[in-house]
């Protein structure tokens, strides 16, 4: 893409975003679904995308990217993540934070379609390789690996806090909502957030307008927007949370 063309994307905006509302494109075993493209507060472009592919369908073409830092969530199914020549599995609710320049490719080994959440972004500041490889660099973490903990109002799954070549902080985690209960106090920060429903039924006030979601969709909140969630059902609710600047 060239950088006319980033020149003329618009910021994307807060809000929430349906799962069965999504464009559907299907070619060779693959189901793609266009999310948004566009700026944020913090990144200079900001798309994302998903992904399904089928029972027995070739892998994604190898290919590394230049300038763009990725963040792979798998919704369903199971993925081999091959880097470099190495396979890594990842389950449901699996991660890959992704490197720029790392050759990557991802494949479907399970015995149901895989389908999974793909980020792609670009900073305003000049990318730091060297800031992304003393954090850790390409981080790939199953769900099983984290560790539960209980809180007042249901429980949480840190996955990551670190900083990238793209971010000075990527902070990701699950929460678990007890019903009926909201997460906290409306609030806002200096970070961009992502709140991707795993499970249940929420609602998500966001700058004084309220928004409903269920599993699949999520909300955007841009940098310094007030906001708070709550679950509206009778049972837990499960979600992703992840922010960055």
């Amino acid at each position: 893409m060239s950088h006319s063309t980033f020149a003329q994307l618009q910021p994307i905006k807060s809000g929430v975003y349906h799962w069965d509302e999504f464009e559907v494109k299907e070619s060779e075993g693959r189901i793609s679904r266009p999310i948004f493209e566009g700026t944020s507060t913090h990144f200079s472009y900001l798309e994302m995308h998903a992904t399904t592919q089928a029972v027995g369908s070739a892998a994604s073409t190898a290919h590394a990217n230049d300038d763009i830092e990725e963040l792979v969530i798998v919704k369903e199914g199971k993925m081999a993540v091959n880097i470099n020549g190495e396979n890594t599995i990842l389950g449901p609710n699996g991660v890959l934070s992704l490197m720029p320049k790392q050759m990557h490719s991802l494949k479907n080994v399970g015995e149901i379609p895989l389908t999974y959440y793909v980020i792609r972004f670009r900073s305003k500041k000049p990318m730091n390789i060297e800031r992304g490889t003393a954090s850790g660099g390409t981080l790939l973490v199953n769900s099983d690996s984290t560790v539960y903990k209980a809180t007042s109002v249901g429980g949480v799954r840190s996955y990551f806090d670190r900083s990238t070549s793209m971010c000075e902080r990527l902070e990701m985690h699950v929460t678990t909502l007890d019903r009926k209960v909201a997460s906290h106090a409306p609030h806002t920060h200096v970070e961009t957030e992502i709140i991707l429903m795993i499970s249940g039924e929420t609602a998500q006030l966001i700058d004084g307008k309220e928004y409903r979601a269920t599993a699949g969709d999520f909300y955007l909140m841009e940098s310094g927007s007030l906001h708070g969630i709550r679950n509206t059902s009778d049972e837990p609710t499960t979600y992703f949370a992840f922010k960055w600047k």
